[in-house]
Parts: C-alpha cells; structure tokens; sequence
C-alpha cells in the first residue's frame, strides 16, 4: 500500500496544475498562484515521502516529469497567454498580429517538456542542476503575471519586456548554466548558506512587492547561481 502514497502525491500535483490552468484561462490570477504554489508543494513531498518510505521507482520518475509538464510548463505558459491576450496594450503598428502574439507564450510549455525531458536522461544532476529548474521558472511567471496585470493593459512598452522574458526564460531552460538546488541538504549553515540566503531574499521581496516579489527572488536566484558556477570555476582553475 505504502508504494502508491509518493504517485497519489504526485497526481495531486498534476490535479494542482490543471486547476492552475482553469484559472488562468479565467483570468484570476491570485488563485493560479496558490495552485502552482501548492503543485510546488506536492512536487516537494512527492520525492521526499518516496525517500522517507523506500519505495522509489521507475512509474514515479515518469509520473513526475509528467505531472510537471502542466504544473510547470502548461499552466505559467497559460497565464502569460492571458496575460498577453486579455490584459496587455498592444502598439498600433502591431495591432494586425495582435492575436496571434498570445501563443508566443506556450514556447514556456515547449522548453519546460525540452528542459524535463533532458532532466531524466542527465546523470549530472543529482545534487544540483543544469539549466533553471520547471519549478523556478513556473514561480517566476505566475508572480510576473500577477505584478503586471494592472500595469499591462496601460503601457504597451511592458509587451517587449514580456516577450524579451519569454525568450531568456526559454533558453534558461534547457541552457548548460549551473544551479543550485534550493532544497535544504542538512542541518549545517556552511552547506545550506546559498539556499538560506535566496530564501532570506524571496521573504524581503514578498514582504516589499507581495506577490510580485517573488518573480525578484527568482531573478536573484539565476544571478546567484551564475557569479557562484563562475566563482567555483575560477578557484578550480587556480587550484591545479
């Protein structure tokens, strides 16, 4: 019985992502937060009950990627199509188009399949990972589509900033940049200092910005990982 309680953990989180994608097909916002937030969740306690109860397979690896697909590539890429279709100002020059612009936003979905698809095949990533994490990406969406719902529909200069973020976060996806994992590895400060301190960071821009704060912590995130694989790359090459 113990070795379905990880994959009805992990259907949960599938369920979490397909009540996210209603909602941002509804335009409510708020509501596609917490579910992607609680699909979050769910992807989180999925892997660790499987550790905890030794019963990880074959099926919930599967299962997980495919659960992530919707709560982390179908549901942010649907809220940045609402957000482009329904709440954002369009220049005049590009008015003919502006149909078709939205669908620009399901390239999130395609990188998120791309970026999950080579997580399973990639046996560098087992402490850290290659490339931005679904989930990262997914956070930094929803909190985007949130912060700029009101702003959006009133200066059409914020379409560009929007396409410009659905072009790097795409790549981010499946580029060769290292990350750390945010995941707590043990009860030392000295091993968890990076993961602690991008938590300390989220909780200053939520606390500054609500929820748009935490699109911030994300960008932070990126930065970080990137100054510390360069960082560790320098002391590698001066230690030989």
């Amino acid at each position: 019985m113990k070795k379905h309680v990880p994959n009805a953990i992990t259907m949960m989180n599938l369920f979490s992502g397909c009540i996210a994608v209603i909602m941002a097909f509804e335009g409510k916002f708020q509501w596609v937060v917490f579910w992607v937030i609680m699909a979050a969740v769910f992807d989180f306690f999925d892997g660790f009950v499987a550790r905890l109860l030794h019963v990880s397979s074959r099926l919930g690896v599967e299962l997980d990627s495919l659960a992530d697909v919707i709560s982390f590539g179908v549901a942010p890429a649907t809220v940045v199509f609402t957000l482009l279709r329904s709440f954002t100002a369009y220049p005049d020059f590009l008015t003919p188009i502006a149909d078709y612009i939205p669908y620009l936003a399901y390239l999130i979905a395609i990188f998120s399949a791309m970026r999950l698809g080579k997580f399973n095949i990639d046996e560098r990533q087992t402490t850290s990972f290659i490339g931005l994490p679904t989930p990262a990406n997914a956070l930094f969406w929803i909190s985007y589509c949130f912060g700029m719902q009101q702003i959006a529909p009133i200066n059409a200069s914020f379409l560009y900033l929007t396409l410009l973020c659905i072009l790097i976060f795409s790549y981010l996806l499946v580029s060769e940049i290292p990350m750390f994992s945010l995941k707590i590895k043990d009860k030392s400060l000295k091993g968890n200092v990076k993961q602690l301190f991008i938590t300390f960071l989220i909780i200053c821009f939520v606390a500054w910005q609500g929820i748009g704060g935490i699109a911030w912590g994300i960008v932070a995130y990126i930065i970080i990982s990137i100054f510390s694989s360069l960082f560790e790359k320098q002391t590698v090459k001066y230690s030989k």
